[in-house]
């Protein structure tokens, strides 16, 4: 192909679009690996986000806030650890679409849905399975079967698996009727904002307003689209969601998570729970009362006093996010990143390398899921490691790249192309 200032899908063209990126000051604010002249095409910010460079500063800064206060800590300073999880929650419910009142920052995503469902997994004689998709993340199958199990119930007979109707992927009216074909006995349907395996984002609101509709409990895992997608789950009026910040959310490998409840149960303190001492009342937390009065909030499910280090690189990553404007301006970004990364391999690897993420540009994320003809993926994955771009690997055979809007660039999205159609 011949690489002329004409052609859209040229060398050229790609560093044109990254000279008028409002975005690309963004990836001087984070950690490349490699080496500095030369660092890697680090394509997997949907398995584990780069490091902002202020978040060293921002865990030092409680590093040293114990070293000098000890326990006054919790008490003293620009940003004291009693409250501390509250200095997240207006940045992380904006992320979501939600009140600051309705989130949190706490534990791990499986706990948080293990603790969501203990909340609202309420089955009935007549209205007792639970609905997770084909191929759901193995965390939340994992959970969901033991919830089941813990209520005495069989998941063979009790969980409602739904298949996929268009190849990997679930169109938003198979999705809808599903759930009004099992209406009469499901209690609570848990699916993905984006589907980690094929990217697919799902059709969040209709399956929300469907499962509603019929009075079922809809919780989502958001783990691959908080800040990947824009979000806006208090409109959607979903029940319950949670994910993890240690992907797009920059904050650390195994970082502390997030979950959203929705205000008409946020502020139930008569809802059932798993309680512990953080999720008492502020005012009479530290009085030590035999009886649990729930905070109104989100922060009422909290089980025990956050950890500060690890927080701390969490606000660090939602502070970029609030710089660059929120999600609105990284996802027109991740749209045309996708969408040169999809050209460019229609153009070059058109019979060699299938797109298994939707083409529909709004039901993608950041993420292509591809599949490599002749079922040779994990040779060409480790090649393309050896060639310095780091992408990641899934059974059986997927590549999933994902071009991330704040540190990614037009193009790295070029020469990944490039690279990927002189291995294969």
């Amino acid at each position: 192909m011949t690489d002329t200032r004409d052609n859209p899908l040229s060398l050229e063209a790609a560093r044109k679009l990254d000279a008028l990126d409002p975005i690309a000051p963004f990836r001087d604010q984070f950690c490349l690996p490699g080496v500095e002249q030369d660092p890697e095409i680090y394509f997997v910010g949907n398995s584990l986000g780069l490091m902002p460079k202020i978040t060293a500063d921002f865990v030092h800064r409680e590093l040293e806030q114990w070293q000098t206060l000890g326990v006054r800590g919790h008490f003293e300073g620009e940003f004291p650890w009693l409250p501390y999880h509250e200095f997240l929650a207006d940045e992380m419910g904006k992320l979501v679409g939600g009140g600051a009142h309705e989130v949190v920052v706490m534990n791990g995503l499986t706990v948080n849905l293990h603790m969501m469902m203990a909340t609202f997994y309420k089955p009935t004689k007549r209205r007792k399975k639970i609905m997770i998709e084909r191929h759901a993340f193995p965390s939340d199958s994992y959970a969901v079967s033991s919830r089941l199990q813990m209520s005495g119930l069989d998941p063979e007979e009790n969980l409602i698996v739904l298949e996929p109707d268009e190849g990997e992927l679930f169109s938003s009216a198979h999705v809808c009727d599903t759930i009004r074909q099992h209406a009469d006995t499901l209690a609570m349907v848990i699916l993905p904002g984006v589907q980690y395996y094929t990217g697919q984002v799902l059709a969040m609101k209709e399956i929300t307003a469907a499962a509603r509709e019929h009075g079922i409990v809809v919780g989502l895992d958001l783990a691959h689209a908080v800040g990947n997608v824009e979000l806006a789950l208090h409109d959607w009026d979903v029940d319950f969601a949670v994910w993890c910040t240690y992907k797009y959310l920059n904050s650390g490998p195994g970082a502390v998570a997030g979950c959203f409840i929705h205000e008409r149960h946020a502020l139930d303190t008569e809802l059932k729970r798993l309680a512990g001492w953080w999720g008492q009342d502020k005012a009479t937390r530290f009085e030590m009362k035999d009886r649990f009065k729930p905070i109104p909030t989100a922060e009422g499910w909290q089980l025990s006093n956050p950890p500060i280090l690890a927080m701390a690189a969490v606000r660090a990553s939602l502070g970029v996010f609030g710089a660059a404007g929120g999600m609105r301006p990284l996802r027109e970004k991740s749209l045309k990143l996708t969408g040169l990364f999809a050209d460019l391999l229609e153009d070059r690897l058109d019979d060699a390398v299938k797109i298994i993420t939707p083409s529909d540009a709004l039901h993608r994320g950041c993420q292509l899921s591809l599949e490599i003809a002749g079922g040779d993926g994990r040779s060409i994955y480790h090649a393309l490691e050896k060639s310095g771009v780091r992408t990641d690997w899934r059974e059986p055979n997927v590549i999933r790249a994902a071009p991330v809007p704040l540190y990614n660039s037009f193009e790295e999205v070029w020469r990944f192309v490039d690279r990927l159609s002189k291995l294969i």
